[in-house]
């Protein structure tokens, strides 16, 4: 059937739209009087049926092709648990009114078609039924109650639609979690292998020049740079799918900070840290996860700062039993948009993404670790000042 018109048979107001719609389809197609009512009439008395034992019946009308000829055409389609028999006397009604009648079933519920065969004088083709078409999907509201049945059918269209985005956006968000696992399960092996050999070859006691040495040095950098990508990759994984594990244990604050100080200064030799630390506090942590936190916000601090310059760690203890942390840079700074997005997955603002490497995630895993912990990370930034970013977690004084 080419459908022109469709219509929910939820109550009596229904019956008015089902009779003027048929009507209005009929007249369109320039069928007489007589047959307009006689076809509006059929189509009322099988929706007045229909209401009568169920709220969710479906009313179309439109066209049905057989060769050369067209034929007027309503389908009512309702639960299949409901029978109708001759003694429904809108059933038995409807089937003297029309010429073909018929009731069957499509396997979730049972159909009931009508058709009145229409004259070739009509001259129906493709164009005018697309005219048809169009004229019904562009008409005014009937009434009050079709133009509020009207927007109701537009609000849940447009909240289905909605529903398959998120669903598709979910299945892609999945595909691409799972791809990024796998693969960074497959990566993580040859890289451990090569950074093993790597090692053994610098360990050698056999002659090697300087110029190899310096090329081992090199393989090995670069390795361990990839090594840290990809548990970066399988840390987001494990977020995504919800398996980031943790094993919290009671920590003394200031000298897990100076602690983590003492390695990023072999690991960034060409920068300066200070500390002001505050009364000393007893924290619960990972404390692998938490040096993830201190690796990616000390890392990010010299990475977007000039050689030469400060980073600078700071504890506040706060009456609401938190510890504030800030790592202080005097870095190249952001702007708002780049400040509103940088927590998010993957991203990369713009100025820095052919001057800086990296794929974004360690802002977003360090979020989720601090998360985690029961606190919160923000930022503070002016471009061409510097940066700072804050986290706080729950602490008891000592």
């Amino acid at each position: 059937m080419i459908k022109v018109v469709a219509i929910s048979l939820e109550n009596e107001m229904d019956l008015v739209l089902a009779h003027k719609r048929s009507m209005k389809v009929a007249e369109k197609l320039g069928l007489t009087t007589s047959t307009q009512t006689t076809f509006a009439t059929a189509v009322s008395e099988i929706a007045r049926t229909v209401i009568e034992h169920t709220d969710n019946g479906i009313l179309e009308i439109g066209l049905e092709q057989n060769k050369q000829r067209y034929a007027l055409m309503a389908t009512v389609v309702y639960d299949r648990d409901i029978r109708f028999t001759n003694d429904d006397a809108g059933f038995y009604y409807a089937q003297k009114l029309v010429p073909e009648f018929d009731l069957s079933d499509n396997g979730t519920g049972n159909v009931i078609t009508m058709k009145i065969g229409l004259p070739r004088s009509l001259r129906l083709d493709p164009a005018k039924i697309s005219t048809l078409k169009r004229d019904f999907e562009s008409e005014q509201p009937l009434n009050a109650y079709d133009e509020i049945k009207q927007r109701n059918a537009t609000l849940s269209r447009i909240a289905v639609e909605k529903e398959e985005e998120l669903r598709q956006s979910k299945l892609i968000d999945d595909q691409k979690t799972e791809f990024i696992s796998i693969a960074s399960h497959e990566l993580k092996t040859p890289m451990t292998v090569l950074k093993a050999y790597t090692q053994m070859a610098r360990a050698t006691k056999e002659p090697v020049s300087d110029k190899m040495q310096e090329l081992l040095s090199k393989i090995d950098l670069q390795s361990n740079k990839l090594m840290t990508l990809i548990h970066q990759l399988l840390d987001i994984s494990k977020i995504e799918n919800g398996n980031l594990q943790y094993n919290m244990q009671p920590v003394m604050l200031n000298a897990f900070i100076l602690g983590q100080i003492s390695v990023m200064k072999h690991i960034l030799p060409h920068y300066e840290f200070f500390t002001e630390l505050t009364d000393d506090a007893k924290v619960t942590i990972d404390e692998v996860r938490m040096e993830q936190v201190f690796s990616n916000l000390l890392g990010n601090a010299a990475k977007y700062s000039d050689k030469n310059t400060s980073i600078t760690i700071k504890t506040i203890l706060n009456d609401n039993g938190e510890v504030t942390v800030s790592i202080i840079d005097q870095g190249r700074g952001m702007d708002k948009e780049t400040m509103s997005s940088i927590f998010d997955k993957f991203y990369r603002s713009k100025d820095v993404v052919k001057s800086h490497s990296g794929l974004g995630m360690g802002l977003y895993i360090t979020t989720k670790i601090i998360t985690d912990h029961k606190g919160k990370l923000w930022v503070e930034s002016t471009e061409g000042a510097g940066s700072t970013f804050h986290f706080t977690i729950p602490c008891k004084v000592v």
